[in-house]
């Protein structure tokens, strides 16, 4: 059915309603501009008049066509990549995408790194923390080759430039206590780990170890350790004009027929129609909520929580290193950063932020202290400020809930089990397997044909999608209390 000739453009400000009569409508787009919308505007025209074949009869049982007085417009933009999710695993994804010459752009709801990247404690270790069982496992020969892959990215050799991202340490250490001494002796000498760690002697020390009271055995592992905030900024900095932010209050994912677009209305009222070859979920926790919002089960995703405890101090001493514990994993690990204020904050994840989850943050705290009491009873205590948080660290489901070994991608499936024509979803499980997660997604693309196109699309109708920030490192955003 056809449109009055100039209504809809000319009473698209007035507060009125459309009501066209199917049969008169034939006869409406001969009538001019200025008489169509007098009769849009005229509240009392098919009410009286019934005469005139022009007229709609009052209770009318014939079908009438409703159009709201709105103008609206699209605007198509084709990619041959979206990705969903700025944590490291997009920004990761997408400077190997640019660099391999895809047009792709990421969408990121917060700010870059906000939920699990920024939490990590910074580590690119090569999985020696996992043969504390005192055997290789899988996971521990998966990520043998990062920190070398990692080094040659932080010195521009590698395929992702990381030259701006600052490092904290170029090594991260291990220790046992005087109780657990003899329990890994002979399998760190061993020759399945010659090359990955070294014991040092006490005249090579670090500083936080260098005291007569310390009198466990350190080891020197091949991790190392990098500031999160600025891998993220530079990361981001590496695919300028890539990057957008997204509100989901004007946005949606539409999928049809297991195909989706991304639509996006502008602040002119426009909406944009996005679509791409493959869209990447990376959104680490919300992958789960994006699934679900183009009704795709698989693949299903765990979570691992945590409650980290950060304690604020002015012993000044930065320490990178895991405590060798009775278990399978470390006992304690710890991280240094450097706060806004100038003071140092000494980050503790292991079994104590593993068995801390759903602990009052008070009674973790009072546990923390005693621990580093105990590991370190020559540094004084009594004046740190101290915090927790709570982290959910999200992965593929895994059998039995084990961790996974590697990165992963893979496709979205629905209901019927049918794979989506351009769902693709991330996990890079840890900061240190990005890498990993960028040979795998490469490798996909080139598995389903998806190549990079001759032509790229003018981004200019994104301008109003600000770039989003750098997400704020939790010691600097953290609530402080005194030590109990």
């Amino acid at each position: 059915m056809k449109t009055p000739q100039g209504a809809l453009p000319s009473a698209a400000d007035r507060p009125a309603l459309l009501l066209i009569d199917i049969t008169a409508a034939a006869k409406w787009p001969g009538v001019n501009n200025k008489k169509a919308v007098y009769k849009a505007n005229d509240k009392s025209y098919g009410t009286q008049n019934t005469s005139s074949p022009e007229a709609i009869p009052r209770g009318s049982t014939r079908r009438v066509y409703y159009a709201t007085m709105k103008k609206t417009s699209q605007h198509s933009i084709s990619f041959d990549v979206v990705l969903i999710g700025g944590g490291v695993a997009g920004l990761w994804i997408l400077n190997r995408l640019c660099n391999a010459g895809y047009n792709a752009a990421l969408f990121e709801q917060d700010a870059l790194g906000s939920g699990q990247t920024i939490a990590s404690q910074g580590m690119i270790h090569g999985g020696v923390k996992y043969t504390l069982s005192g055997v290789l496992s899988g996971a521990s020969e998966a990520i043998a080759d990062m920190p070398d892959y990692w080094r040659k990215c932080l010195a521009g050799n590698g395929d992702v430039n990381l030259q701006q991202t600052k490092i904290l340490s170029d090594h991260f250490y291990m220790w046992s206590t005087e109780s657990s001494l003899s329990k890994l002796t002979t399998f760190f000498a061993s020759k399945a780990l010659r090359g990955r760690i070294d014991a040092l002697d006490k005249k090579n020390l670090p500083a936080a170890f260098d005291n007569p009271q310390f009198k466990g055995k350190l080891y020197q592992l091949v991790d190392s350790v990098i500031d999160t905030p600025s891998l993220l900024a530079n990361l981001a900095a590496n695919v300028r004009g890539r990057i957008f932010s997204i509100d989901w209050k004007s946005s949606s994912l539409v999928n049809t027929h297991n195909t989706v677009e991304l639509h996006i209305q502008s602040p002119a009222d426009q909406t944009l129609v996005i679509s791409a070859q493959q869209f990447i979920f990376c959104a680490g926790k919300g992958n789960a909520e994006l699934l679900n919002t183009v009704s795709a089960n698989k693949p299903e995703m765990q979570t691992r929580p945590l409650q980290q405890v950060l304690v604020k101090h002015k012993n000044y001493h930065l320490i990178y290193a895991h405590c060798l514990g009775a278990e399978s994993t470390p006992r304690l690990t710890i991280s240094s950063h450097r706060c806004a204020d100038g003071d140092v904050c000494w980050y503790l994840g292991g079994q104590l932020a593993e068995k801390g989850v759903g602990k009052n943050p008070v009674d973790l705290i009072s546990e923390a202290k005693r621990e580093l009491e105990q590991l370190f009873p020559w540094l004084d205590w009594q004046h740190a400020q101290w915090s927790t948080l709570p982290i959910s660290r999200a992965e593929p489901r895994q059998i039995n809930f084990a961790r996974p070994d590697k990165a992963y991608i893979d496709r979205a499936y629905n209901a019927e089990n049918k794979t989506f024509n351009n769902v693709l979803v991330a996990w890079p499980t840890k900061l240190t397997l990005s890498p990993n997660l960028g040979n795998e997604t490469l490798g996909l693309l080139k598995t389903l044909g998806v190549t990079p196109s001759p032509l790229h699309s003018n981004t200019d109708a994104l301008g109003f999608l600000s770039p989003p920030a750098v997400a704020p490192s939790p010691w600097d955003v953290a609530s402080w209390i005194n030590s109990p």
